[in-house]
């Protein structure tokens, strides 16, 4: 397999033909969906208040920062994304954007999100804003994801990133709070993309990706699954016990991480045949939920707060 950025220029050779569409696919509007999200909690829950203004503008240039991210992922990975056959429908293997397009538009709103949030905003949003999108297209999408099967383990540190970038938007500043939030996303990632990684082993391998069930085996991806679930269940309701957020949030993480671990615990268990794709698609899905609703019970709480204020 050839390494990424020539390779992926040469995939998509054609002419383009590019619709408006295939420019916001680029951006991976699902995952930047999810980035705008937790980022919207960390602002809501940051100290002080914070002008409309400058809110809506430190969301933006987070969202936009993270759709430049997706479209230099896109270009890199262009020759890896043709073989696979969950992604060789995005716009540059299937020719509808070209390599160098996709480059173009990845820099362009790189800058365009990093220089903005840090004059409009302020310098330390900026600077952590830069750092998050040099990690995920350099550290991650450059090198750690075609090189070792701790590739999302490391690299799901950018994905962790943008409630920690809002928080210091809003505040100027950065404390334990956006950091616990930070390290519920960074330990959330790996048993999410594992289970994924566990029905979709045979596309890894056929393009040359070593994620863990490629290089370990499914029976190590399901131990490290239960792990790394075993240990980010008690981290999540941390916030509670550590007095950053309410009942309500202590409840929803404790009953949900207890789900969590089933799943987990199935996961391991049920190891052949259909039912073991069915246990990983299960954990799959219910992970999405589950780190919405710790999210979403934070941002509830910090609304209900301000209106009692």
């Amino acid at each position: 397999m050839a390494s990424g950025g020539v390779a992926s220029a040469g995939v998509a050779a054609g002419e383009g033909h590019a619709a408006p569409r295939d420019y916001f696919e680029l951006l991976k509007p699902r995952v930047m969906s999810l980035v705008i999200f937790t980022a919207l909690v960390g602002l809501v829950r940051a100290p002080g208040d914070v002008h409309p203004v400058i809110a809506f503008t430190a969301l933006l240039c987070i969202a936009v920062g993270a759709g430049a991210s997706g479209a230099l992922n896109m270009w890199w990975d262009a020759d890896i994304d043709a073989v696979m056959a969950r992604t060789r429908g995005r716009p540059v293997p299937s020719g509808r954007v070209t390599g160098q397009e996709a480059l173009a538009f990845g820099l362009t709103l790189s800058a365009f999100s990093v220089v903005v949030l840090g004059l409009l905003v302020n310098a330390l949003s900026g600077a952590l804003l830069a750092f998050t999108i040099f990690f995920y297209v350099v550290i991650y999408t450059m090198w750690l994801k075609r090189s070792t099967s701790q590739n999302i383990v490391i690299g799901g540190a950018a994905g962790a990133f943008p409630p920690l970038v809002a928080w210091a938007a809003a505040s100027g500043s950065v404390s334990l709070e956006p950091v616990l939030l930070f390290a519920i996303i960074f330990f959330w990632t790996p048993p999410h993309f594992w289970a994924l990684a566990l029905y979709r082993a045979d596309d890894y391998a056929r393009a040359g990706v070593p994620m863990l069930p490629v290089t370990a085996g499914p029976d190590e991806t399901r131990l490290q699954i239960l792990l790394y679930t075993l240990f980010l269940v008690p981290l999540a309701a941390s916030p509670a016990f550590l007095g950053y957020a309410g009942l309500a949030y202590g409840a929803v993480s404790v009953l949900a991480g207890a789900w969590m671990i089933v799943l987990a615990v199935r996961v391991f268990r049920v190891r052949e045949g259909e039912a073991a794709v069915k246990a990983a698609k299960g954990l799959f899905g219910f992970s999405i939920v589950y780190l919405f609703a710790l999210f979403a019970t934070l941002l509830g709480e910090a609304v209900i707060s301000g209106l009692l204020r």
